[in-house]
Order: structure tokens, then C-alpha cells, then sequence
């Protein structure tokens, strides 16, 4: 378990898949800048799969009580990690999210030897590139026309930290000088 001040991030087990198959086949838990998908415990259980191949791994995001209340995950992508996350719409807003990707950025940064983490969000979705400039990401830009999602292609702004850029854990684990 990685431990920060306000949420931990413990490691998805297989068996706990249908936590997370509830919160991304609900509409109002993906928000509106995600796609609309359907997964089935089999789909998720080769995404899982998958992620461990490469080395990437899904975490819960928890409040100190152990209330489950989103994911964040790492894994390889165009020669970096990228990260991807979600909150429950109701623990949105409260910091929670920014405390877990800085504990998530620690985290990769320490275990990894690379020197780019990157993340990408929708243009209009405010809350999450504040989540992300707040934990340390700078914009890139925009990459047009990405994904298809509700009928329509959508863009995604593209936002990354390096390692040189991050320097040393911003959330220490609690013991840790």
C-alpha cells in the first residue's frame, strides 16, 4: 500500500474487478469527457492481464477508512508511462485526486528507470488538468481528434512530468524521515 496523508493506493486484486467494472460501466461515474463503454468482467480481466504484461499496474484509490473511491494506473505507453485515473463523482473536488497522482508519480519515479510520466485529459475537463498541473504536469498541447467517443471525434490535451522536473517525492509515506 503506498500511503499519502489523505488517500492510499493499494494494488487492484483480480478478484476485485467488479468494483471497478461498476464504476466504469456507469455513465455518471465516467463523467462526460469519457467514452460510453459497456465492459464485461471478461474485457476488464484482459485489460488486467494485459497491464501486467507490460508491467503496469491498476491501484484503488481509499480514503484512510478504506472506503474505496476511484483508481489511478500506470502503464507503458509510446515509450513512457502513462497514468489514467477516476473518482466517484462524489469524492471529486476534495483533493483526493491531485494527493493520488503525486503519490503515483512518487511512486514511478522510484520504481522505475524512466524520465516521462504523461497523462491526457479532455480540453474542457478543468478539474482534471487542475488535478494534473497541481501535481507537478505541464501541457503539452493538443492532440486533435484522438478518440471517439459519444458520437463524435474528440481532442485531448496532452500534459507529462519529467523526472528532472519532479526532483524528490512531494507525498511522503508516513514513517519516512
Amino acid at each position: 500500500m503506498l500511503q499519502g496523508k489523505k488517500v492510499n493506493l493499494n494494488l487492484v486484486e483480480k478478484h476485485e474487478l467488479p468494483v471497478l467494472r461498476e464504476w466504469v460501466n456507469d455513465i455518471h461515474s465516467v463523467g462526460e469527457f469519457e467514452p460510453i463503454s459497456q465492459e464485461t468482467l471478461g474485457d476488464l480481466e484482459k485489460q488486467y492481464d494485459n497491464v501486467a504484461v507490460e508491467k503496469g499496474q491498476w491501484f484503488f484509490i481509499e480514503k484512510g477508512d478504506g472506503t474505496k473511491i476511484g483508481y489511478v494506473a500506470h502503464f507503458k505507453s509510446k515509450g513512457c508511462i502513462a497514468i489514467g485515473y477516476m473518482l466517484v463523482p462524489n469524492e471529486r473536488g476534495k483533493g483526493y485526486g491531485t494527493e493520488a497522482i503525486q503519490l503515483m508519480v512518487d511512486y514511478v519515479f522510484l520504481t522505475k528507470d524512466i524520465v516521462r510520466i504523461q497523462a491526457e485529459t479532455h480540453p474542457e475537463n478543468k478539474a482534471s488538468s487542475r488535478v494534473l498541473e497541481k501535481a507537478g504536469f505541464s501541457k503539452e498541447g493538443v492532440i486533435r481528434k484522438s478518440f471517439f467517443s459519444r458520437g463524435v471525434w474528440r481532442d485531448t490535451t496532452l500534459y507529462s512530468i519529467l523526472r528532472e522536473e519532479w526532483k524528490q517525492p512531494k507525498v511522503l509515506p508516513k514513517g519516512y524521515p
